[in-house]
């Protein structure tokens, strides 16, 4: 038995189409379909818009230093 999980939209008339692979041909397969409505909006792509401003109370720095050895973390031995 395998388990597929996909998000759609109902259409205006009120019915759900749905076109899933499996994979297999000319064999009999029993399905099941259980919906939830989600009430959040389907989003298309991802954007960087909402991480827009997110480090201006905290500014990166960037000179010419370097980074310095003391900030790396002293991982001796933690994967033996």
């Amino acid at each position: 038995m395998e388990s597929i999980k996909v998000r759609r939209r109902v259409g205006q008339d009120g019915i759900l189409h749905l076109d899933i692979p499996v994979g297999l041909t000319e064999r009999d397969v029993e399905v099941m379909v259980i919906y939830q409505f989600v009430s959040s909006p389907i989003v298309t792509g991802r954007s960087l818009e909402r991480f827009y401003g997110i480090c201006a109370d905290d500014p990166i720095v960037l000179d010419d230093s370097g980074i310095a050895e003391s900030l790396d973390d002293d991982l001796t031995g933690a994967f033996d």
